[in-house]
């Protein structure tokens, strides 16, 4: 059996503690990245292979991973992006009807370090009490103090530009060209789910690198701008926060999710903070204040934006907060055709409850169409 040769593994944090585990398919060698860990029961593929994980060693408090294998049809990227996986329970024999191959061989294509045997449940407290930071998960285990120098150089994700990295290099699109509605999305690390609920709404969408310009994305001649969600530090891009206020001196409708609802806020001047240790999963409770409605969402974030900032600013309204610890979820500029949310409406995976923001999206794009016929 695989489990009786494979290597003993651990997990070392920045701070010296280390948690021992066995390296997941023979896979021999070290991966750094800032751990952090994901709540979700379901959904590890699209987990491992969305662009905001990137650089950020996942550990999944689900008791078992790659028990149901993985699909071609659910990947939210091109590729694996998480620097590396920590498990309890790592399943080498899958069973599902319709899967394409074991997570054992998928991340071996994609040469990603994982290791299992882990107590998650002590890391996961762990983390919660002292913070997401900087880690390695490696076979190494005698070399602890060589991998403690190598921690200290390696870069904290405060302060780290990472966008650049998972960006499409040129511009793409999506959907059908004959379409209704044409998008111009600016990808800083964008979910294909993200561009599915934008086409099955009639939109014909132009995926622009993060760093286009706004001659650039006017060529498309859009109805509305998109900014997607992303990882690392939002602060760092002060290009595209330039950006942001170029388009909305245009008044086109402009929407974002995560990293873009970050940088829209930073350019109304609303700073941005470094969690303690983040909202990753699929069961976050939101507060719709327009509605009054409550929402479970999928969330994946470890920035947020400054309550006090927003609250002071008349030119913004805050239109949604969690209702676990009253982050601001939402906001719209009143003088603006804009509005974004902290957590992902596209959910992939995670509940449907905030689709109706894509359709509120639209129907902003529709009226703003009426009123310059």
């Amino acid at each position: 059996m695989k489990y009786q040769t494979r290597k003993k593994a651990m997990i070392l944090l920045a701070d010296g503690t280390v948690f021992y585990g066995k390296a997941v398919a023979g896979k021999e060698g070290s991966s750094f990245g800032e751990v952090c860990f994901n709540t979700g029961t379901t959904g590890y593929q699209e987990i491992f292979t969305d662009p905001s994980y990137f650089g950020q060693i996942m550990v999944t408090t689900n008791a078992h991973i790659g028990n149901y294998g993985v699909k071609n049809d659910e990947e939210e990227s091109d590729s694996v992006k998480i620097a590396g996986l920590v498990c309890k329970n790592f399943s080498y024999v899958p069973s599902r009807v319709g899967m394409t191959d074991s997570l054992e061989n998928y991340l071996a294509t994609y040469n990603v370090m994982a290791i299992s045997d882990v107590d998650t449940r002590a890391l996961v407290r762990y983390i919660r009490d002292n913070g997401a930071q900087n880690a390695v998960i490696s076979t190494e285990v005698d070399q602890i103090e060589s991998l403690k120098e190598q921690l200290k150089a390696f870069p904290d994700m405060k302060g780290l530009e990472l966008a650049s990295k998972v960006s499409t290099k040129e511009p793409y699109y999506v959907g059908e060209p004959n379409a209704t509605y044409k998008i111009a999305a600016l990808d800083f690390g964008i979910k294909k789910n993200i561009l599915r609920n934008f086409a099955k709404r009639d939109c014909y969408i132009k995926v622009f690198p993060y760093n286009a310009t706004l001659k650039e994305l006017k060529t498309f001649q859009p109805d509305g701008y998109f900014l997607s969600n992303g990882p690392g530090d939002p602060e760092p891009l002060t290009e595209v926060i330039a950006l942001i206020n170029e388009i909305l001196a245009e008044d086109l409708p402009l929407f974002g999710i995560c990293l873009g609802h970050q940088l829209i806020a930073l350019s109304q001047r609303i700073p941005t903070y470094k969690m303690h240790n983040g909202h990753r999963g699929i069961n976050h409770p939101v507060m719709n204040h327009i509605t009054g409605r409550g929402e479970i969402t999928s969330q994946n974030h470890g920035f947020s934006i400054d309550r006090a900032a927003a609250q002071a600013n008349t030119s913004v309204e805050i239109t949604h907060s969690h209702l676990n610890d009253n982050e601001v979820m939402g906001i719209k500029l009143k003088d603006k055709n804009c509005f974004s949310v902290q957590y992902h409406p596209e959910a992939g995976p995670g509940p449907n409850d905030a689709t109706y923001l894509f359709d509120q999206f639209i129907e902003n794009i529709k009226q703003h169409k009426l009123q310059t016929v």
